[in-house]
């Protein structure tokens, strides 16, 4: 009976300070690197802390994480960049960040249970593969692409890039060269598609596969951090997310190059019956889903979020005339009214089902035309057309001002959340 009860209380021996502290940054640079926004990271650092004893002060950086026992001179520096969006990852790191807070997992345990969750598969080959194509095709749908034989380029298109952007993430560890080679396969299968007459919306065909490859999440989170003045985070993750958008600007150019062809302006999108757009917008939104690795009980959560969010961005723009920065800061709102207090009682990371049911509006075709603006004005010079700088500057405004409507409509909503409405214990 001694033993026994000796035994307990050693296990129930709190943690060292330096060994909290271990445990605190793990968390965090766990949740930094998969894709949890850095407000919600700190939130979950500090929670951890103040349960294990150690109340600590998180000072994120690009490439490392600070975190320092308040009132000492002890801290502990993790190396790490925001380059990941594992949800999958986030929503395993976090349970285990509540468990311990609720006394369901012993503290000692907690560092073990963390290491685990960090290392869950991502979504598989298969679904990873099988969603980039019914991704690419639905975006084809949104943007007004009804052509059967279009849409089936699309998908075939995504999926062989998908396939190739899982092959590069094992052999190399330079996450521009998987957007950049998918864009390439892009804009090869485009370029043989218009030289064959294989279809009337190249540059849909073009376009589409990669609207998949934007980096969504990075624009938001970049927003979301300028919106909460940690400037120079913000600029960096909207300079990354910047890089990627070039690469897949570059990728196409290279598969235009290689197929021997040259690629048109898209025209205006041709209109989309309701029904179509939120059906396409729910197949997007689980294709983003899957490649945020998010579980497939969750899944349904931001599709019927994210199909609601589209019918409402359809009826302002059809019948309202709203442009379409106004329309996705409304739609957005309503993703995030809906989603907070889903994930605030469920204990399930914001930022896995608001941005998935939200990154189908980013405004990937602008983005694109203003980045593909530079490059052209760059290989021309100073004898560029002055309507070409009035494109890229209409271009680039309405991207930005989409995306800081899409980043206000998701966090006014959580934030008024959480000042009025506690989420629950």
């Amino acid at each position: 009976m001694t033993g026994i009860v000796q035994s307990s209380e050693r296990e129930a021996k709190p943690l060292t300070r330096e060994a909290a502290l271990d445990t605190i940054a793990l968390a965090a640079m766990l949740l930094f690197a998969h894709g949890q926004t850095t407000e919600r990271t700190i939130v979950a650092a500090e929670r951890l802390g103040c349960t294990l004893g150690v109340p600590v002060r998180v000072l994120p950086y690009w490439g490392e994480l600070t975190v320092e026992i308040e009132g000492t001179s002890v801290s502990q520096i993790v190396p790490v960049k925001p380059l990941g969006v594992d949800m999958g990852k986030v929503h395993a790191i976090t349970t285990v960040v509540d468990n311990v807070c609720n006394g369901t997992l012993r503290a000692e345990a907690a560092r073990a249970a963390l290491a685990v969750a960090g290392h869950l598969p991502s979504a598989s080959t298969l679904r990873f593969t099988l969603f980039a194509a019914v991704g690419a095709a639905s975006l084809g749908v949104i943007f007004g692409a009804l052509e059967l034989t279009s849409l089936i380029l699309m998908a075939l298109s995504a999926a062989f890039g998908a396939l190739v952007r899982r092959w590069l993430s094992g052999v190399s560890g330079n996450p521009l060269i998987q957007p950049l080679s998918a864009a390439a396969i892009a804009g090869v299968v485009a370029s043989v598609a218009g030289r064959l007459q294989l279809s009337d919306g190249i540059a849909l065909v073009a376009f589409c596969p990669c609207m998949v490859l934007v980096p969504g999440p990075h624009l938001l989170n970049g927003a979301i951090d300028l919106a909460r003045t940690r400037i120079a985070l913000g600029i960096t993750r909207l300079v990354y997310a910047g890089l990627i958008v070039l690469m897949i600007c570059a990728g196409h150019l290279i598969g235009f190059t290689i197929g021997g062809a040259t690629l048109s302006p898209a025209g205006p999108s041709a209109p989309v019956p309701l029904i179509a757009d939120v059906i396409a917008a729910g197949g997007a939104v689980a294709a983003f889903g899957t490649f945020f690795s998010m579980p497939w009980r969750q899944l349904p959560i931001p599709i019927i979020a994210g199909m609601l969010a589209h019918a409402v961005r359809w009826a302002l723009i059809s019948f309202a005339g709203a442009n379409v920065a106004i329309a996705a800061f409304v739609a957005c709102i309503l993703v995030s009214v809906i989603v907070t207090p889903v994930v605030d009682r469920w204990h399930l990371p914001f930022a896995a089902l608001a941005f998935s049911a939200v990154v189908s509006m980013m405004p990937g075709f602008y983005l694109f035309h203003a980045a593909r603006g530079v490059i052209e004005l760059v290989s021309i010079g100073p004898t560029a057309p002055a309507s070409l700088l009035t494109a890229i500057a209409a271009n680039g405004a309405t991207a930005f001002l989409v995306v800081m409507a899409m980043t206000f409509g998701l966090i006014l909503p959580r934030m008024l959340f959480e000042r009025f409405l506690p989420a629950p214990a």
